[in-house]
């Protein structure tokens, strides 16, 4: 009889912790999926500025940008100085961020996507300055903003950015979520600092990193893939690990086959 007890404890036993790696692992691919677009967005905003700068009259004229997608393409829009045109538009797919599909530098006037996307921007960034959200920018780096239009509302991320070489600025990163409105109904800042990964120590490559989690954000985060991805590559950097107390275990990010693996 104690022995068909302690089976059935054992079996119940691994299938809590089997359940309980199957929802990890779901949420993991969440993280990943929404890391994917969020590099999107922003490896594109890299690339078609990196064009768009070659014109020098087009530059001058530069007013701010805005980046919609569908499907499996995105457009970047930018606009003029008084922010009421387009300037240029480039629209790539998401296999290909290096060539866009279209490019086209002239002046047109914006579709009411783009109107609705850089009002609703623009309201949502206004409401930044209150001191309740506590945003800041570490002397050495810049925020980058990327805005994702949801069903119901908007997504905000913050991430940080530097031009400083052999450096990943990780850390100081946001999540807004604001209404059809714009109105911001929820945020979550998921580092409490800057924890940057050098790409050297004592004059060596790092090819990892690690850090660890407050148990307030339980999982390797969404911003810290998208940057490690648009700074490692030009590092020998290849993966990082986040320890996470919450659950108990590392998750570790490979860079090469861009996937998240669970250790104990």
């Amino acid at each position: 009889m104690k022995n068909h007890l302690l089976l059935i404890l054992t079996l119940l036993f691994s299938l809590n912790s089997f359940s309980q790696d199957e929802n990890i692992q779901a949420k993991l691919d969440s993280i990943l999926k929404e890391a994917d677009l969020i590099y999107n967005y922003e490896k594109s905003v890299w690339n078609s500025s990196d064009l768009l700068l070659t014109n020098k009259k087009i530059k001058k004229n530069y007013g701010g940008y805005i980046v919609c997608h569908s499907n499996d393409t995105l457009t970047v829009t930018y606009l003029d100085k008084k922010q009421k045109e387009s300037i240029a538009r480039y629209r790539y797919k998401f296999d290909n961020l290096d060539k866009p599909l279209i490019s086209r530098m002239e002046l047109s006037s914006l579709t009411a996507l783009e109107k609705e996307l850089f009002e609703s921007k623009k309201k949502i960034m206004s409401q930044l300055s209150d001191s309740k959200y506590n945003v800041t920018v570490p002397r050495g780096y810049n925020p980058n903003f990327v805005l994702i239009k949801e069903n119901e509302g908007y997504k905000l991320y913050i991430i940080m950015g530097t031009t400083e070489i052999g450096v990943i600025p990780i850390g100081n990163d946001y999540l807004f979520k604001a209404n059809s409105e714009g109105d911001i109904t929820y945020w979550k800042k998921f580092h409490s600092r800057m924890i940057p990964t050098m790409a050297e120590f004592n004059g060596e490559n790092v090819i990892s990193s690690f850090h660890s989690h407050l148990r307030t954000t339980p999982y390797i985060t969404a911003t810290d893939i998208c940057t490690f991805r648009l700074y490692a590559q030009f590092t020998e950097l290849r993966k990082f690990s986040v320890y996470s107390p919450a659950i108990g275990k590392t998750m570790t990010y490979y860079l090469d086959s861009n996937k998240i693996e669970i250790e104990e």
